[in-house]
């Protein structure tokens, strides 16, 4: 990816790359090829925001990608944006209660 693309040449790779829709919410991650940058694209409901991230000294841990495309759930990705590696990161799994008490 041509990591000089701004808001609409990373909405068009969405298009026709990913065959995705940027504008439903949907968080897209795009890395540098020397891991240490992200830029970061979702439609808020007014516009397309763009965020550009730079590591100092490390990179980031990337997700296997299948067929161009990496999921990550909530916390899984605040790891990934704050340089950790996101793979040892687990949500806590609340269980539904059976009745209130």
């Amino acid at each position: 990816m041509d990591f000089r693309k701004g808001h609409d040449g990373l909405a068009a790779l969405v298009q026709s790359v990913l065959k995705e829709d940027p504008f439903t919410g949907t968080v897209f991650v795009f890395r540098a090829k020397r891991a240490d940058r992200l830029k970061i694209l979702f439609w808020d409901g007014s516009g397309l925001v763009m965020a550009y991230k730079r590591l100092e000294e490390t990179t980031f841990t990337w997700p296997a990608v299948r067929d161009g495309v990496m999921t990550l759930n909530r916390v899984q990705f605040e790891a990934l944006f704050s340089g950790l590696d996101w793979r040892k990161v687990r949500a806590l799994e609340a269980r539904r209660p059976a009745a209130a008490e």
